[in-house]
């Protein structure tokens, strides 16, 4: 390929640039900038352009506060701008002008998590040019609203599950738009981590996305959180309006629109910081059941066969609630009786659930217990169950568990929640100085390639090409495949 491609979309021509041998081309946008009469409506299509744009550089984040992960994952500088965020990145391998392989790929659409409050898909932690390589594959990420701007449910004005639309926009954007970046939209794998995850197994399960996509990934849902009940939904818009100041607006939607973003992202933090609960991780807003999108809550669109047919990659971390736990004076100052208490607010069983884990590990403290207990609650369990229901219909399931402790750990980090991101995307030196990866020793270097090749060949074929990991089998742990670094350091499978 040539240095610095160009290719036409329906809006106009961009160029990118070609590194490591694979093309990029970020900040396209899939919508219009979501500003003035636009904040607070539905994705529309985004204005043509004359000449080339150029598209080196990835369009700024959604707005939004901080990260309650950045002490395990490392800081991020904001970079946000409702002006221009509704963008999507390509990472192609091919061309279709390009070469004598004219073969369209394989194409995974991307969908980065942050619990629907924040994140980026420009960012360099999700750069997909080595995913793209591993598998031969077209790889997209894509912004889309987050917090208030992308969640507020308000369904007398319209307005509900805008961030949903705005994932609509883009699988239908990418539909459109893939063939001139060599990609097959007939062949499109869609996927994502903790929001992202849960963001793709609901579009998965809609009557409107669903039958576009025939694979899925899924890494860390957030399965114990179901979407957002209707009159919960309402009670929160209600409250924020009133941190605003604008309760009892006639036309709230207006009065939003003329809120400064600052504002919007201040009065949402003081929302969440109002309604969450220790050990829990549901957002102050998010997906709203029977709105946009979300028909059916996941188990019971699971019973009704919405999956079936569709090949399933499905994971968690071994430790993920030490992303939120390990660095948390509060959690770790818990007594076991009051880590049990927590433990029993999270479920019906939370409490029996924390004396068999403490039963089992004499010597854990009460923070290390709640820390697995709730792992299990949050993540573990619904995989299981996603993987279980499917794998029992005789639909292709690979169940994995990511094990890799970081070296050093001295904050007892085990494998949080996002330790696989560096190694999904074979980008280890973009993540370097984050306490969840530590230094990489050349174990974890081989991990990287591994993992990063399962899933880029889960997108190309259907099946990871990795040695010792067969289709998952329900009820049968030993068909969950395990990934740890192997060397000095570390042990477990490779």
């Amino acid at each position: 390929m040539i240095d610095r491609p160009v290719v036409g979309t329906e809006s106009g021509r961009v160029q990118g640039a070609v590194e490591d041998g694979v093309a990029a081309f970020r900040g396209i946008p899939y919508a219009a900038s979501p500003v003035a009469e636009l904040r607070f409506a539905a994705p529309q299509r985004p204005p043509t352009w004359s000449g080339v744009r150029d598209a080196t550089h990835p369009g700024p984040a959604a707005p939004q506060g901080p990260n309650r992960l950045d002490l395990v994952m490392g800081h991020r500088k904001p970079d946000w701008n409702e002006d221009g965020c509704l963008t999507v990145n390509v990472w192609t391998t091919h061309l279709p002008h390009h070469g004598s392989d004219r073969r369209p790929r394989p194409v995974l659409l991307w969908i980065h998590g942050g619990g629907f409050s924040t994140g980026s898909a420009g960012w360099d932690w999700y750069d997909g040019r080595h995913l793209a390589a591993a598998g031969d594959i077209v790889v997209i990420s894509a912004n889309y609203r987050l917090g208030a701007l992308g969640y507020i449910y308000l369904p007398e004005a319209g307005v509900e599950n805008l961030g949903v639309q705005d994932q609509t926009a883009v699988i239908s954007w990418v539909r459109r738009n893939i063939a001139a970046f060599g990609g097959d939209p007939g062949r499109l794998t869609v996927g994502g981590q903790s929001a992202g995850a849960y963001a793709a197994l609901y579009h998965a399960l809609s009557p409107v996305t669903g039958p576009l996509f025939k694979q899925v990934i899924t890494q860390s849902g957030l399965w114990a959180v179901p979407p957002q009940r209707p009159e919960d939904a309402v009670d929160h818009a209600r409250r924020y309006l009133g941190i605003l100041g604008l309760a009892g607006n006639p036309d709230p939607v207006a009065a939003l629109r003329a809120v400064p973003v600052e504002q919007h992202i201040a009065a949402y933090q003081q929302l969440f910081h109002e309604v969450s609960v220790l050990g829990g991780l549901v957002p102050a807003m998010y997906p709203v059941l029977g709105s946009f999108g979300m028909p059916r809550a996941w188990n019971h669109a699971l019973a009704d066969g919405r999956l079936d047919g569709k090949r399933l990659l499905i994971g968690t971390t071994r430790d993920e609630m030490s992303a939120l736990f390990a660095l948390d004076p509060v959690v770790q100052a818990l007594t076991a009786g009051q880590a049990r208490a927590v433990a029993g607010k999270l479920a019906a069983d939370g409490a029996e659930r924390f004396d068999h884990a403490a039963a089992l590990r004499p010597g854990a403290t009460p923070a290390e217990i709640l820390t697995e207990v709730d792992t299990d609650i949050q993540f573990r369990d619904g995989a299981l169950a996603i993987a279980d229901h499917h794998a029992a219909a005789r639909n292709p399931v690979h169940l994995y568990q990511f094990d890799y402790t970081p070296v050093p750990d001295p904050d007892r980090l085990g494998t949080p929640h996002t330790a696989d991101l560096p190694f999904f995307f074979n980008h280890l030196d973009a993540f370097l100085g984050s306490p969840m990866l530590g230094e990489p020793t050349a174990g974890a270097r081989v991990l990287t390639r591994d993992f990063s090749r399962a899933a880029g060949t889960f997108v190309a074929t259907g099946r990871p090409a990795v040695d010792h990991w067969r289709p998952y089998e329900p009820a049968n742990p030993a068909a969950i495949r395990h990934f740890a670094a192997v060397g000095r350091h570390s042990e477990g499978d490779g």
